[in-house]
């Protein structure tokens, strides 16, 4: 990894490819930043936004993870492992900015716990806390049901980020652009690998197809703004959710008419009392997913790693 006086360096360095996660050794992945907030956005809804897509890369990541000693080969395992310590980058910067904005959102540890603010985001918030969306903390199941998740995943992440490298805010603006880079090899990766499913033997193309019926319910969600991602929209720093569909829709139908696939029917899921992930509705699999993430932090809060 090349060396940097601090995370940032690294990522506005068009040479480097380096890969930030926790234990990279950096104290302060934002170390030397400006992280002033823009005067006209409220640093609580900024906050906010940032933990939203901190969130999503995180449980992505957890996901992915869980892959290692399970992939179908060898090559897979390395790949499925490199795509969860890019998205586990982008978590550390994007938590670590959503800290930045707006301390209150960082869960009290205890007044001589060493973890930095992203650790205490990422270990320490209980499960209402979370504000990813549902599609990411939905159980591995088989091979393809992973790869359709990918899929569809960071199709629309990459069309998120690469609007998100005009936002006023710095920080989010040079973590989108090194974000486009990683989430393009992401979308690629899990684009071939349903093509090759599906165009495979029989059980590879049945097994891509009930893939798609377990993953599509939870795509509307995606598209569904909240209140911060609308405010952000119009001044310029985030991202309406709404306007990246046309893409996405064009993507991915790209993509299965090369799979010979159709979209499959049926709803989706909906919210509860108006909730759903963004809002700390989640499915029964996030408990599982937070507590193997979280069980040795909580375990040892004190502890230096």
């Amino acid at each position: 990894m090349t060396d940097h006086e601090s995370a940032y360096d690294g990522l506005v360095d068009e040479d480097s490819h380096g890969q930030w996660a926790f234990g990279t050794s950096f104290d302060d992945p934002l170390a030397g930043v400006d992280t002033t907030v823009p005067a006209d956005i409220y640093p609580s809804t900024l906050a906010e936004y940032c933990l939203m897509l901190g969130d999503d890369a995180l449980i992505s990541s957890q996901r992915l993870t869980q892959w290692a000693t399970r992939a179908p080969e060898l090559e897979e395992e390395v790949a499925l492992a490199n795509i969860g310590l890019d998205l586990l980058g982008q978590a550390r910067l994007l938590l670590a900015r959503a800290a930045a904005a707006d301390p209150k959102v960082v869960p009290v540890i205890s007044e001589t716990s060493p973890a930095p603010v992203e650790d205490a985001l990422a270990f320490f918030r209980d499960e209402t806390a979370f504000r990813n969306v549902r599609l990411v903390e939905l159980d591995n199941g088989d091979f393809a049901v992973s790869i359709v998740r990918l899929l569809v995943f960071t199709t629309w992440r990459l069309a998120i980020f690469d609007r998100l490298r005009m936002s006023r805010d710095p920080v989010l603006a040079a973590v989108a652009q090194k974000g486009v880079k990683e989430l393009t090899y992401h979308r690629d990766y899990a684009a071939r690998w349903t093509v090759t499913l599906a165009c495979g033997t029989a059980e590879s193309r049945r097994r891509v197809r009930e893939a798609l019926v377990r993953v599509w319910p939870y795509v509307e969600e995606l598209f569904r703004p909240t209140g911060e991602e609308i405010t952000l929209a119009s001044a310029g720093v985030g991202v309406d959710p709404r306007t990246v569909r046309d893409e996405f829709d064009a993507v991915v139908d790209r993509v299965l008419h090369a799979a010979e696939l159709d979209r499959p029917a049926g709803g989706s899921v909906g919210t509860v009392g108006g909730r759903e992930g963004r809002r700390g509705l989640h499915t029964e699999a996030m408990g599982l997913v937070l507590a193997e993430m979280q069980s040795v932090a909580r375990a040892h809060p004190e502890g230096v790693w």
